[in-house]
């Protein structure tokens, strides 16, 4: 399971209803896994098979500025992410503010 959450660090609350796609690099292609909306917590967890391989969550965080009446500096955010151990969950978190962003590998 690949999950992940938003905290706009701006606000200091959840981003939710953005729009994250998950993808996997499959023969130099990126193959959609999944397409969701985060939930009032800022959180999805994709229901999808454990591989190894290159993902890539792309989170339209455009959107979710313009929904909130700010400006913003980037039109989507993507994080790409290799998978070598199948036998754990993987939880990648984006911590978001108009202006900038940073992420982790959380547990």
């Amino acid at each position: 399971m690949i999950s992940t959450h938003i905290l706009d660090t701006s606000k200091g609350h959840p981003a939710s209803e953005v729009q994250v796609t998950l993808e996997r690099l499959v023969d130099s292609k990126w193959n959609i896994i999944g397409d969701e909306l985060t939930n009032d917590d800022g959180r999805i967890a994709f229901n999808c098979g454990k591989e190894q391989g290159v993902y890539r969550l792309k989170f339209k965080t455009e959107d979710y500025f313009e929904k909130n009446n700010l400006e913003s500096f980037f039109v989507t955010t993507p994080v790409i992410f290799k998978i070598t151990n199948t036998d754990r969950k993987y939880h990648v978190p984006l911590l978001l503010n108009p202006f900038g962003y940073s992420t982790y590998r959380g547990s």
